[in-house]
């Protein structure tokens, strides 16, 4: 028997007591419930004196008090009631928790110490990382409401965007989007995992909060049109149509439509934004030679931003007779401008070649019709979001020629605003609007190779600091450069079935080993496993639904008038009901 504490009013009860473990090995507690009733990954708490501990739950493991127990069937041997009386007494279960967290709570508040405890410490009530452990027979229990709330937050209709639900009790899981956005974060999954959808529901959350102004490269048109679903069938809503006063839906090329729906602009890039460094992005992709880079910077030494359309206009094998009858290079020529350059006219004929796939791009022009693309800057700088669907031109060599040179204006954009702000920060109004940039197929852009040449990389190991942060999506976490994923704040990851991409989701974290089995193991649609600096400790959750109930929620329907209060409240909106 153990001397178990009197759990307080509105606690759930004690399911079992520490009995030994350590912070590097975790705590063993021995179970006082049937196993069944306790799940990996539930959310447990356990006090001991003045401290809070709150963890997780990472194994179960069967024990007995004597193995010959536990290695024969005992109703063999023995009555039934006796057989039962031995199966109680030696026979458990031992559970092992992961802590994650503690918090002082201080003396008894029946304690005359209290209110000034209390006073002393009103600033520094937070659960802060564990680094100490509870003592021995100290009662564990499953996390309630309270606890939950304590840790994670409560829903206000702003910020604090519900992203699920505990797997055990339905305890409501929150994301607090204003730290979400300081950081670069990633949401992972295998295909079919449902990782799409939950992009889907926290861009959604962004949007509704205003946190900050977002910018999506659906490589797919998923994200801005409405679709259908590929395993049920049933219609999937845009975001686009749900939120048409912030978003701005812009298709690649002219002309560009998605079936009923218009986009509200078209993005024709001029040649004069195609740097070398755009085209050398593109090496593996377009089988570049080494002597690519010689050419493009001979090019640009010539004819400044002019250069692509120049090069363009070049023709090959242009030749004529000279004085002497012989055959040689035309101006007008790629060799004849080749060889007034000193450049090797083989290795220009050849890059011209290469570069054709580029030249008959139809989103790539001499003139636009607008000024798209600046459009989409001062779109985002005004606090709108821009969901870029590259319909019809969604091969990878379109993917990284876009978006790198995209984001290329839109880090220098942000970093020249922001120094300005830091010249003058006495103008609170003039602080840079937070910018989320949400990109698709990650590992594209981000493997080992490419890291290194587009500007993803830079962001995600910098920007921050000029308030521009990625959320990569991608189902093969593996291939993305690990000086990458080392930067990403906050990981959401659904089901992945290769161990390599669980070693790259976890890969930095504390408490990494504990976790790979529980991420393993998660269901294949609806379950994900929250982790990083954006939560205050890994919990696995059951995600929300993205369908009508979570947009009436969303946006009001589904919320009570205690919730819409409080939310009116959170935003700063008066209030005349009262």
């Amino acid at each position: 028997m153990n001397n178990l504490e009197t759990t307080a009013a509105g606690e759930n009860p004690p399911i079992g007591y520490v009995t030994g473990g350590g912070l590097e090995a975790n705590l063993q507690v021995r179970l006082e419930v049937p196993a069944h009733e306790v799940q990996e990954g539930a959310f447990v708490v356990t006090d001991s004196d003045h401290w809070r501990f709150y963890g997780l739950v990472t194994d179960l493991q069967l024990a007995a008090s004597d193995e010959r127990f536990a290695a024969e069937a005992m109703e063999r041997r023995f009555a039934p009631k006796l057989s039962q009386l031995l199966r109680e007494e030696t026979l458990y279960t031992n559970l092992v928790m992961m802590p994650a967290l503690m918090l002082d709570r201080g003396p008894d508040l029946s304690s005359p110490e209290y209110p000034a405890w209390r006073e002393l410490n009103k600033e520094n009530l937070k659960p802060m990382p564990v680094k100490t452990i509870p003592s021995h027979h100290a009662p564990v229990r499953l996390a309630d409401r309270a606890d939950i709330t304590d840790i994670f937050g409560r829903e206000d209709g702003k910020n604090m965007f519900r992203v699920g639900e505990t797997r055990e009790q339905g305890h409501p899981i929150c994301l607090d989007l204003e730290k979400f956005v300081k950081r670069s974060s990633g949401i992972f999954g295998t295909t079919g995992s449902g990782k799409s959808f939950l992009t889907r529901m926290i861009l959604a959350g962004l949007i509704h909060a205003n946190t900050a102004a977002t910018l999506i490269f659906d490589m797919h048109n998923e994200y801005g049109p409405d679709s259908t679903s590929s395993d049920t069938g049933a219609a999937v809503p845009g975001l686009r149509g749900k939120f048409p006063a912030a978003v701005r839906l812009v298709g690649l090329g002219a002309g560009t439509s998605f079936g009923k729906l218009q986009a509200d602009f078209n993005l024709q890039i001029p040649y004069s934004e195609i740097t070398p460094e755009d085209v050398l992005l593109l090496s593996q992709t377009l089988n570049l030679r080494e002597t690519s880079a010689q050419t493009l910077s001979a090019l640009y030494s010539e004819f400044g931003p002019a250069w692509f359309a120049a090069f363009m206009g070049f023709r090959v094998g242009f030749t004529e007779i000279n004085d002497e009858g012989k055959k040689v290079p035309a101006p007008g020529s790629v060799a004849y401008w080749a060889e007034s350059v000193g450049i090797n006219a083989m290795a220009a004929e050849a890059l011209h070649s290469k570069l054709q796939r580029l030249f008959r791009s139809p989103y790539l022009v001499e003139t636009p019709a607008e000024n798209a693309l600046q459009k989409m800057i001062e779109t985002l700088k005004a606090g709108k979001h821009v969901i870029l669907s590259f319909g019809k031109y969604d091969s990878e060599l379109d993917y990284l020629l876009v978006t790198n040179l995209i984001t290329r204006k839109i880090r220098d954009t942000w970093e020249d605003w922001t120094n300005e702000f830091h010249r003058d920060s006495s103008k609170k109004q003039n602080e840079p609007r937070p910018l989320v940039v949400a990109v698709e197929e990650a590992h594209k852009l981000l493997n080992r190779e490419m890291a290194s040449q587009t500007i993803f990389s830079t962001i995600a190991r910098e920007m921050r600091k000029y308030y521009v942060t990625l959320l990569i999506i991608d189902q093969r976490p593996s291939q993305i450069y690990d000086e990458v994923m080392s930067q990403l704040g906050t990981r959401i990851s659904g089901s992945l079935g290769d161990e390599s991409d669980i070693d790259a989701v976890l890969s930095g974290l504390a408490g990494r080993q504990a976790l790979r089995g529980m991420l393993a193991k998660l269901q294949p649609k609806e379950e994900v496993l929250m982790l990083g600096w954006g939560v205050p400790m890994p919990i696995p959750i059951r995600s929300r639904r993205y369908d009508d109930k979570f947009w009436a929620e969303l946006q009001g329907g589904g919320l009570s008038e205690a919730q819409l209060k409080l939310a009116r409240k959170m935003a700063g909106a008066d209030d005349d009901s009262d």
